[in-house]
Order: C-alpha cells, then structure tokens, then sequence
C-alpha cells in the first residue's frame, strides 16, 4: 500500500498520512457515471459499493487515470468534455445482424428486440473455456430483411460525461 502525505487544515493537527490511489491499486469506491442530461449510465450509490483493481480494464483508462493521486475517502466530481471518457464514436462499431443470428447469441432469451434496447450478446467460447459478453443497442429495425442495426459504441461515447466518485478503501 502506497500512502499520501495529507496537509494540517487547523495548526492542532499534524499531517497524517492517508492510503493515495495508485496505477495498481485495489480500490473501494462508489461512483456514478451520468450523461449530459444527468441521466445516470451507472450509480453504485445507496448500493453495494464497486471493488476494483486499477490496470484491469474495469473502469476506462480516462476514468482511472481520474483516481490516481486521490486519498481514501476523498469525494469528488469531474466533468468531463464529449469523447474524454469513452472516446469517439466509431461508426464501424454499427453493424447489421440478423435477428435469428441475435437470437442465437443473446444472453438470456427475452422478448423481440425493439429500437433503444440493450442487448447482452454472448462472445465464442475462448480455449480457456471463458465466453466473453459485448453490449450493444438496436439502433434500427428492418422488418423486411430481418435485421437489426445494433451500435456496439459505448453509450456515452463522444458524450460529455459526470463521472462522481467517493474513495471508500485503498489497499
């Protein structure tokens, strides 16, 4: 555990030294994650707390290098510009799949996909016996062919992005 050295704030006070968020850190932390209209994409507060490990690819590279260098129990709020967070949308990133292929490969059977849902979509089995998952949300429908267009951009790419944050633990 790496510590940061806190400044006194009352001349009573020595300065103590507090646990510092570093690259690699395992943190406990509840943050939200809200869009330009303040509509939360995550809000783990008044819930169970996130726990993480920095470097993992749990939180994007722009959002944890946010949390470098803040002390246990910090609360903070960063506004970010669109694309800071989660980059730019990539128009690639848009596909058309048929709806029998969706159905095939969607996580958990539920009704007919519709414009504005959000799909869980199961990856190829890898060799380690692990099945990978992508999120993707139905942009069109084309009754004719069958399809979907789905966008498997992050939600809030090339948006500008409230991301708040309370550093619970530090280890």
């Amino acid at each position: 555990m790496r510590f940061c050295l806190a400044s006194a704030h009352h001349f009573a006070c020595a300065p103590s030294i507090v646990p510092c968020v570093q690259p690699d850190s395992y943190l406990t932390l509840h943050y939200r994650l809200t869009d330009p209209g303040g509509v939360d994409a995550v809000n783990t507060f008044g819930h169970t707390p996130a726990t993480l490990t920095l470097g993992q690819g749990q939180l994007s590279p722009a959002l944890e290098a946010l949390l470098i260098g803040l002390e246990e129990g910090t609360q903070t709020r960063f506004d970010l510009p669109a694309g800071a967070a989660f980059g730019a949308r990539i128009p690639g990133l848009l596909r058309w799949v048929s709806r029998s292929v969706v159905e095939q490969v969607r996580e958990r059977p539920g009704p007919q996909a519709l414009v504005g849902d959000v799909l869980r979509l199961r990856l190829p089995t890898h060799a380690d016996g692990e099945a990978g998952l992508l999120t993707a949300l139905v942009r069109e429908v084309d009754a004719e062919r069958d399809a979907l267009l789905l966008d498997f951009n992050h939600p809030l790419a090339d948006c500008a992005t409230t991301f708040e944050v309370h550093v619970l633990a530090v280890l």
